[in-house]
């Protein structure tokens, strides 16, 4: 039986860029570096970014992502830091509670979201999408 997500590796072209990117920008957590990775961190998340010179940069046109939390005290700030860091925005919020989606440097689709299943839950109880179904 799974027990939860254990971790998330990420294959970067440029290891220095993308842990300036995940431990300056987005300020998660620096665990430990070597030469060919770094492990980083949030409370219940680990990150690994794995070096990958191969790695192909082609952005994938679906909506496939990876979103991270954010208090609303905080949203403004953090999307007018990635802003003033030119970081390149991907799609236009759609859904309950504050979002922002954004591109890491190696083209990978971020948001940060103000919210939690919780909430989504109860937004979509009050507009469901079409077909929509919950479950006990």
């Amino acid at each position: 039986m799974l027990s939860g997500l254990n971790h998330l590796t990420l294959a970067v072209v440029d290891l220095q860029r993308s842990l300036h990117f995940y431990h300056e920008l987005l300020r998660l957590q620096l665990e430990a570096t070597w030469d060919n990775g770094a492990y980083l961190s949030l409370p219940g998340l680990w990150l690994c970014l794995s070096l990958d010179p191969l790695r192909d940069p082609v952005p994938v046109v679906d909506y496939t992502h990876y979103a991270f939390s954010t208090h609303a005290r905080d949203f403004d700030a953090l999307v007018e830091r990635l802003r003033g860091a030119g970081v390149q925005e991907w799609r236009d919020n759609l859904s309950e509670g504050a979002s922002y989606y954004f591109l890491d440097p190696d083209g990978y689709k971020l948001e940060v979201h103000v919210g939690d299943l919780a909430s989504r839950l109860q937004a979509c109880r009050d507009k469901p999408y079409s077909g929509m179904r919950f479950y006990p």
